[in-house]
């Protein structure tokens, strides 16, 4: 059950969503439940990455009213697969470095046209994959590995400390989103000493902020929206 941290959160979240909804070229729902099962992963497995495969559910469609009130004037419709169902439960497929991640254990294969998958080869729509102390703006290697996803990619970026071989880069161009009770909007932290606490990973480490994101294989951004496990937007 996610916690009122992440419910504050999600709220925020979405009203960035709501309001620059003509940004993006579709909406993705996201249960705040699955998110929260994926941050917990994530802290555990730091200072590692995850990489985790869901699937839509198709028998949640959206929400009425919901597409009519967060879709901009740049909606695109069959953009990619599973478009216009909620996402069903997260599986987590595998953990390493930023260069082994994306290539799925063999157990999570299903041995059909694999070499026409790239790196990942799975059976799942959608993926997310977290940065651990980095921005959630995607690296060569991840739109190299968004080019066989047939639904969409998400990128959830970790800070924490002690940073380790991992020291935060603050000054990364794109597009970012804090989720965060507070402001949705990303600033720079240099000469900044002091960080906020989010709470500490059961590794030990201090998390200072997350941040999330979504997009498509051809480099549209995508504008998730988290919710209940009904898919109405949390507010």
């Amino acid at each position: 059950m996610a916690d009122d941290w992440l419910e504050r959160s999600a709220a925020s979240y979405n009203k960035y969503s709501l309001d620059s909804k003509d940004d993006y070229a579709a909406i993705l729902l996201m249960p705040v439940d699955t998110l929260s099962e994926i941050i917990e992963w994530t802290f555990r497995s730091l200072p590692d990455e995850i990489l985790v495969g869901i699937d839509p559910d198709v028998s949640r469609p959206h929400p009425d009213g919901v597409n009519r009130r967060f879709t901009g004037s740049d909606f695109q419709s069959g953009l990619f697969a599973g478009q216009g169902y909620v996402l069903g439960a997260p599986h987590l497929v595998n953990r390493g470095d930023s260069f082994s991640v994306h290539h799925v254990p063999e157990e999570w294969i299903d041995g059909i046209f694999t070499e026409d998958r790239g790196s990942r080869g799975g059976r799942f729509t959608h993926w997310i994959h977290s940065h651990p102390n980095a921005v959630a703006v995607p690296s060569e290697a991840d739109a190299d590995a968004a080019q066989w996803t047939e639904g969409c990619d998400m990128i959830l970026g970790v800070r924490f400390s002690p940073e380790g071989l991992l020291p935060w880069f603050d000054e990364v161009g794109g597009t970012r989103r804090r989720l965060s009770p507070g402001s949705n909007s990303v600033k720079s932290d240099k000469g900044n000493d002091s960080l906020p606490v989010i709470g500490r990973a059961v590794t030990g480490h201090l998390i200072h902020g997350l941040e999330v994101i979504a997009f498509h294989r051809t480099g549209l951004g995508i504008n998730l929206i988290i919710t209940d496990s009904e898919g109405v937007p949390i507010e």
